[in-house]
């Protein structure tokens, strides 16, 4: 298959946006599915539950990686992989054998660790800094209240205590600024099924600005960001990003990027609203219930998210019974009644039940493509759930339409070349 061609350099420009700041607009007409530009990674760092299966320098997922002969946790493709990553992996290997067990620093410690010792190393402009340096990254400091200068000041106090042997550390003020520039701008590098593979620093797609209605998408190529159009984009247009999952309505978006990035969402969603009602569907009753008790059965189902992120134990029971109260009210399109379902089919693959998993999916789909902007990864993820579900449980023709439209996602959020699209195709051939 033919590469698609490489952006050229002045198709994009930073600029000030109003209201917004710094911003990147097209300077020419992008088509949806067209590469705009891509972004290795500054800095990056492989979650510990992925240790074995990908590889800790490029992020490839592979069989039969070779592991570090020093502390023997960290798994590479190839020589040349494990040479690459040393001068970051340097900072963990030893600290590993010493602590043993008891070494545990945070994804959010570690990948700081090692923007401190890339900021030593190559004191220069970096290939991810071609729009925005990392120095130039908002921390939003004077925003911060006392719950998030506490965590910040306790991974100060990890960082000390696990990375002294190889980290010159600047003073105390000037952490805490990199860890909220971090809070701020750091991404999550996540697989087809949006399952979580690690964390990383990609300077020039920081520069984005955050829309409900984005017109692009970032997806990655192992430790490369890579950032398509959605919608046509025209010149002079900005180039608009989504910083959190879009399937909530706009309050609790506006919640999430309040708590997180400090800003309330202009966009054309956000002011007009104009899909709150059908994420908030509510049955039709006899009765038609009165504004307080919708708000109600709302701070209901917020809590109940809530209390699922910190239950470690009966899960699929909180779901069923909160899924039975809410489903009193609510209609299944009804966006906490599709996160308490996507939760409980989560729980459901954890513990390979098949067909309960497939339930749920087959519920969560219609709506989710409703809800989501074209293109989603949600949706696509969502596909193919349900493509691999048909084909485990042996129905063939769901399994290979399932998957066929997850594809058709896919081509256009990470091209038609990416490694995923071809195991997808991989696994059409084999079954």
């Amino acid at each position: 298959m033919r590469s698609e061609a490489a952006p050229q350099p002045g198709d994009l420009e930073r600029f000030v946006s109003a209201g917004k700041g710094r911003g990147l607009r097209a300077r020419r007409r992008y088509a949806v599915g067209e590469l705009l530009f891509s972004c290795p990674a500054y800095a990056s760092v492989l979650t510990v539950s992925e240790r074995g299966s990908h590889c800790d320098g490029c992020f490839a997922r592979k069989e039969d990686l070779s592991k570090c002969g020093r502390c023997k946790q960290a798994f590479y493709c190839n020589v040349e992989c494990q040479r690459e990553d040393w001068p970051m992996h340097k900072l963990e290997c030893s600290a590993m054998c010493t602590f043993g067990q008891s070494w545990n620093p945070s994804e959010t410690v570690r990948l700081t660790a090692r923007i401190l010792a890339k900021q030593k190393t190559n004191p220069e402009r970096t290939q991810s800094e071609k729009l925005l340096a990392v120095k130039e990254f908002e921390s939003h400091l004077d925003k911060l209240d006392n719950e998030k200068r506490e965590l910040i000041q306790n991974d100060i106090a990890a960082l000390h205590h696990f990375y002294s042997k190889h980290l010159e550390y600047p003073d105390n003020d000037a952490l805490v600024v990199l860890f909220a520039q971090v809070n701020c701008n750091g991404f999550t590098i996540e697989d087809e099924e949006l399952s979580h593979l690690g964390s990383a620093i990609f300077p020039d797609v920081a520069l984005m600005n955050h829309s409900c209605c984005p017109n692009v998408i970032v997806t990655y190529k192992g430790t490369l960001a890579e950032v398509r159009a959605v919608k046509e984009i025209e010149p002079g247009e900005e180039v608009f990003t989504s910083y959190i999952d879009l399937l909530y309505p706009t309050e609790d978006r506006n919640d999430r990027l309040r708590d997180s990035y400090f800003f309330n969402c202009d966009c054309r969603e956000c002011i007009t609203k104009d899909k709150d009602k059908e994420k908030l569907e509510i049955r039709k009753l006899t009765v038609p219930p009165s504004a307080q008790t919708v708000w109600d059965m709302i701070k209901y189902a917020r809590n109940v998210i809530e209390e699922f992120r910190r239950a470690k134990h009966e899960l699929l029971e909180i779901c069923e019974l909160s899924l039975d109260k809410m489903g009193a009210l609510f209609e299944d399109s009804n966006v906490y009644m599709l996160h308490m379902m996507y939760q409980a089919m989560g729980v459901c693959l954890y513990v390979q039940d098949w067909e309960g998993a497939l339930r749920y999916g087959q519920k969560i789909i219609r709506p989710y493509s409703k809800h989501y902007p074209s293109y989603s990864l949600n949706v696509a993820s969502m596909w193919l759930k349900l493509g691999r579900l048909y084909m485990t449980l042996e129905n063939r023709p769901a399994g290979v339409k399932a998957l066929k439209r997850a594809i058709a996602i896919m081509e256009v959020a990470h091209g038609k070349d990416h490694p995923y699209i071809s195991e997808i195709k991989k696994e059409l051939e084999d079954h």
